[in-house]
């Protein structure tokens, strides 16, 4: 057992410890947290500090040395933050950069979603007007049938209305408890209430024969017959089962729970991402809801920011669970990035239906209208069901996809709108070889091929070849307009109808680009063609469409998937291939068509029209429609007089060269002259053949030769004194493949 005094010595001897430790001038000292914050906070404000300069200009932090040098003390607590309102910016700079919300909602402003609208709410009524129409007489017969049920309902309730029935079980509970008193009185009352009720029957009873026998003596039959059919439905809507109603709903809506943010939270929280976790551990939201959960469309619309270090990319990978969380179909959860935010802002839209279900409008060119190439075109609808519009000119496109998820259908679309507009030129190559494109091919195409065998390429070469010598010629005819006809030095719609000039629109669609991408013997040369036209082709009013299931290096050339200007990319497989369609990095940017489920068919991003990527359905058209617009667009043609080529059954004339690139260059450049550049080259060239090389350049020329197995090189000159290196041509290059060119013959 420890003595009293045992622990007292050792008590004793700790505090002596403590205090040889710690002496009472090293400095320790009990902190209240209270005051130490408000001498931090007036730290923080010159204006409160004894040492601060009353100068304006006077803004760097000041030691706390009284003298008004640097301390030497290291442990000195120095200011950091800059001195800020407690409130923030000012009310001025709050305004500038306040989000005001529209007065008018963006569907009330769009003609055509308020015409979409208005249809939809039209067709609704109808359908229900008719619905219920066609079911009348059936609505009447059971009526009829189950009036007697409803005169005897009416007649048993009057009666037990008549005795007071239902003042029976308070009385009842008097004669129980015995109460004399109680049940007198409410006897009473229930003499006095039959004696009225009677009175008022009685003369409800006489006033009601008597009105119908009026009816039957004096009102017409139409008169007669209305009432009698008013009578019997009253007694049959009396009669009905609650279990078997008469009248059904003519149209089932879908029934979706309301988005809130209790719901919002919890699948946040579901989502295993540890600063949300965290948040919500400490009773904390982990999401800071930054406008209120509205309507939006068909769905709901939440907005907010994700805690510090979470962005949208981190909730748009875990898209399944977040539809597992909200207790919604996958395709009914779309979360989204917004541009002009930071990373961490996400806008979660929630849908009524599945994005891949819902009834989209009617396409407003499927049964009749044109199209002007150069103005927005309807194309497909958001996840809200609006219209989203694509322009085909000016443009480049890429269409990527794995197999099945429709990207033919959606090349298909795009040369079906082309086809609308007469002036245009279609030259469709279906290198699949299904024969998806016919209904377009072979209704108005001026060049269409199907399939990858040998002849099909050797037709499209020979096209390709013939579409860069459209592409010069367009460029000459170009730079020779005024620029009061032409001032942005390209085609426009007005340019566009003057046949003279031949600038009308070209649109070439490729599905499976691949083909020719890959092809052994031409492939260089397509690559080089495809890639010229995606760069000059645009301004020259030519498009080249290309799509693809295999989006790669291969199938797509970085000349030209780097060029493409519209990007529509169906579900891919992984991030190389998303980033090969939709632009380097926008996988990083949360753009990923990695998402899209199997059952998404024709959902897609969409980039271009100058805005970011937008995430659309492509409207659904089948072969049979297709072949119906390809028929119209067929008519227009023939009205207009611009039906040509494989349309009226024209094969391409057989393309012989009339020149010898090569010849004509050893003839241009003499032996003495090893090596010149390509725009001297250029220029010897068109003096020698106007009609074939006027208006080529060194690109042009460099162009043409790499088909033939000759690179340009490296070709210093001095000019002033001063080495200068140009590209140019080697001439023993030349004859080398002149030699081998002509040795494969002999030997062929």
């Amino acid at each position: 057992m420890n003595h009293p005094d045992d622990d007292n010595e050792f008590f004793d001897r700790l505090e002596a410890e403590i205090a040889a430790d710690y002496p009472p001038d090293s400095g320790g000292e009990v902190v209240d947290f209270t005051k130490a914050r408000s001498a931090r906070a007036e730290s923080a404000n010159p204006t409160t500090r004894p040492d601060a300069d009353a100068s304006p200009d006077s803004t760097a932090p000041r030691s706390a040395d009284p003298s008004g040098g640097e301390s030497g003390d290291p442990t000195t607590p120095q200011v950091v933050d800059q001195p800020t309102r407690p409130d923030g910016p000012g009310y001025l700079g709050r305004l500038l950069a306040a989000k005001r919300r529209p007065v008018v909602p963006v569907w009330l402003r769009s003609t055509a979603e308020l015409k979409t609208a208005a249809a939809w709410v039209a067709r609704h009524y109808t359908h229900t007007a008719g619905y219920h129409a066609l079911r009348s007489p059936v609505y009447a017969a059971r009526l009829t049938f189950q009036a007697p049920t409803g005169a005897a309902r009416f007649i048993g309730g009057t009666l037990r209305w008549m005795a007071d029935r239902e003042g029976e079980p308070v009385r009842l509970a008097a004669v129980r408890r015995e109460d004399a008193a109680d049940y007198l009185k409410l006897s009473r009352q229930r003499d006095g209430r039959v004696r009225l009720r009677t009175l008022v029957t009685v003369l409800a009873m006489f006033v009601g024969l008597g009105a119908a026998l009026a009816i039957y003596v004096l009102a017409p039959d139409w008169l007669q017959a209305v009432s009698v059919g008013a009578v019997v439905m009253a007694l049959g809507f009396a009669g009905r089962k609650a279990d078997a109603p008469v009248i059904h709903r003519a149209v089932e809506l879908p029934k979706a729970t309301k988005l809130t943010s209790d719901i919002v939270l919890r699948a946040l929280g579901s989502l295993a991402i540890p600063a949300i976790n965290q948040a919500q551990a400490k009773g904390r939201d982990g999401f800071t809801f930054t406008a209120p959960i509205t309507r939006d469309g068909p769905g709901w619309r939440a907005e907010g920011d994700l805690p510090f270090g979470v962005t949208v990319t981190d909730i748009i990978e875990r898209r399944e669970r977040l539809a597992s969380g909200l207790r919604r179909p996958l395709g009914c959860v779309w979360p989204e990035a917004v541009p002009d935010e930071h990373t961490g802002h996400l806008v979660l839209w929630v849908g009524d239906q599945d994005m891949s279900r819902a009834k989209q409008p009617t396409w407003p060119l499927l049964k009749s209208g044109r199209v002007d190439l150069f103005k927005p075109v309807a194309y497909g609808t958001d996840q809200r069901g609006r219209w989203v519009e694509a322009t085909l000119m000016y443009i480049a496109g890429v269409i990527g996809a794995i197999p099945r998820m429709g990207k033919t259908f959606l090349l298909r679309l795009l040369l079906l709108i082309a086809a609308l507009d007469p002036r245009a030129e279609l030259h469709t190559y279906d290198m699949k070889g299904t024969g998806d494109l016919d209904p377009v091919g072979n209704a108005v195409s001026h060049r269409h091929a199907a399939g990858d065998d040998d002849e099909a390429i050797e037709y499209a070469i020979a096209d390709f070849r013939a579409l860069r010598e459209e592409l010069r010629r367009r460029t000459k005819v170009i730079r020779s307009l005024p620029r009061d006809i032409c001032p942005e030095s390209k085609v426009t719609s007005a340019l566009a109808d003057k046949r003279s000039l031949g600038l009308h629109p070209i649109v070439v669609g490729v599905d499976e680009c691949q083909v020719l991408f890959e092809h052994p013997k031409y492939k260089d040369e397509f690559e080089e063609i495809a890639t010229d036209l995606v760069k000059r082709g645009p301004a020259t009013g030519i498009v080249l469409l290309l799509a693809t299931q295999r989006p790669d290096a291969k199938a797509l050339p970085t000349g030209i998937s780097a060029n493409a200007s519209a990007r529509w990319c169906l579900k891919v497989m992984g991030q190389l291939e998303n980033d090969m369609v939709l632009g380097t990095s926008a996988y990083k940017r949360g753009v990923r068509a990695t998402m899209f489920a199997w059952a998404d068919k024709g959902i897609h991003y969409f980039v271009g029209e100058g805005s970011d990527a937008r995430i659309v359905r492509a409207i659904y058209i089948d072969g049979r429609d297709a072949e119906a617009i390809g028929a119209r667009a067929r008519k227009a043609r023939e009205a207009a007089g611009t039906l040509s080529g494989h349309a009226l059954g024209e094969e391409p004339e057989p393309t012989t060269s009339a020149y010898d690139l090569l010849a004509d260059i050893l003839a241009v450049v003499p032996a003495k002259e090893s090596k010149a550049w390509s725009e001297t080259v250029a220029a010897r060239l068109a003096e020698l053949r106007p009609e074939v090389y006027d208006g080529w350049d060194p690109e042009a020329l460099s162009a043409a030769l790499k088909p033939l197995g000759v690179s340009t090189i490296q070709v210093g000159r001095r000019v002033d004194g001063k080495v200068v290196n140009r590209r140019g041509i080697d001439r023993s290059h030349i004859t080398t493949a002149i030699a081998e060119r002509d040795g494969k013959r002999d030997a062929g």
